[in-house]
């Protein structure tokens, strides 16, 4: 029984709410594909477009957590649908931005429309997972992170592509183009996902029955230990400490989705090019999303880390003549340049080589 009503589950709400992940996650970091031509079009600098982008979050961050007790109040399907309706029609409202303030309001307001999806899908799944299996379903919901870039980086590259159709410019087609099917998913979840097991007219009633109870139980026993309040919980110190891991990783994730396209793209590629390239440690992402939950406790040593993970600095270190090469190919490119100081600040302060030094000679010193 238990199997059956997992599977059956996992397979009706997981790859559902991975995919509006993945439009989600599209939606935010589109902007970066965008920055080579929108900012050359409507005259931004980089520090505009670093406000711009930075700016989302603070949208995000005022209104999470009402977001989320609103989701608690009015039900998942409603609550989730008119996240998605909002953000998309904002996203595709970016298409409209004439100056630095109209960038900066449209990029705080999606910020604002978008927060509490993804906690509230957590807290959507805990309406339908024990807790035995939610770190699992989590992952694979997750997953739509790297996937989303794998896939949308080369589209986005091809969109771009066409620039001057209807007298728009590539940047403007490629908020209208992923912004608009993100409203007709908002649609599609009033209809497709359910409140909770109680509602679930497409499990059996004796699968029905055993999900509630199962879940009931796991409630009870959590309940005996205490109750707190929303301020308790956000002064937990377990809670404290996840979030200062989770602001490390979130910062360094958005970094390279707001900026890698611009560096890519002051390499020389195309359009499509720079959304290939772009798209590659994305594809290693989503490889290991899928892998690490396969390594057993006993191939980490009690860790939790497989010891193949540790050698992930020394193959850095030894990539060094990577940056070489490309300092030499491209010795004229800020991005290049900073990379590749920064590259010798994490791993090393070795002198490059003389074809390197002399061509960067401000870096080699």
């Amino acid at each position: 029984m238990e199997a059956r009503v997992i599977s059956k589950v996992s397979r009706r709400i997981v790859p559902f709410v991975a995919l509006c992940y993945f439009v989600c996650y599209l939606d935010r970091v589109n902007v970066g594909f965008a920055a080579p031509q929108m900012n050359s079009d409507l005259g931004f600098t980089a520090t505009i477009f670093g406000w711009g982008a930075g700016i989302f979050f603070f949208g995000y961050f005022f209104f999470e957590v009402p977001s989320n007790l609103a989701l608690e109040r009015f039900g998942a399907r409603l609550w989730i649908a008119r996240i998605m309706v909002t953000w998309g029609l904002l996203s595709a409202a970016m298409a409209l931005i004439w100056n630095e303030w109209s960038f900066l309001v449209v990029r705080f307001l999606l910020g604002a429309a978008e927060a509490g999806f993804f906690p509230g899908i957590i807290l959507f799944l805990t309406y339908w997972f024990p807790a035995e299996y939610r770190a699992r379903m989590v992952g694979r919901f997750m997953a739509a992170i790297p996937i989303s870039t794998v896939i949308g980086a080369p589209v986005s590259g091809l969109i771009l592509g066409m620039d001057g159709i209807w007298g728009l410019r590539g940047w403007q087609w490629l908020f209208i183009c992923e912004g608009l099917p993100t409203v007709l998913l908002g649609l599609v979840v009033m209809f497709y996902l359910t409140d909770g097991p109680d509602k679930a007219i497409w499990l059996k009633a004796d699968e029905r029955g055993w999900l509630i109870d199962r879940l009931r139980r796991e409630r009870m026993i959590r309940e005996a230990h205490g109750k707190h309040t929303l301020w308790e919980a956000l002064a937990h110190p377990r809670v404290l400490v996840l979030s200062v891991v989770y602001f490390g990783t979130a910062a360094a994730s958005y970094a390279l989705g707001f900026w890698l396209p611009t560096i890519v793209k002051d390499f020389g590629f195309s359009n499509l090019q720079t959304g290939l390239i772009t798209a590659i440690p994305y594809l290693v992402g989503a490889v290991a999303v899928f892998l690490w939950p396969s390594f057993p406790t006993g191939c980490t040593n009690g860790s939790g880390i497989p010891p193949w993970l540790f050698w992930s600095p020394l193959a850095a270190w030894r990539c060094r003549p990577i940056s070489r090469t490309l300092c030499t190919r491209w010795p004229y490119s800020p991005s290049v340049r900073s990379a590749y100081l920064r590259s010798r600040r994490c791993f090393g302060h070795c002198r490059p080589r003389s074809s390197a030094a002399r061509l960067l000679p401000a870096v080699s010193r």
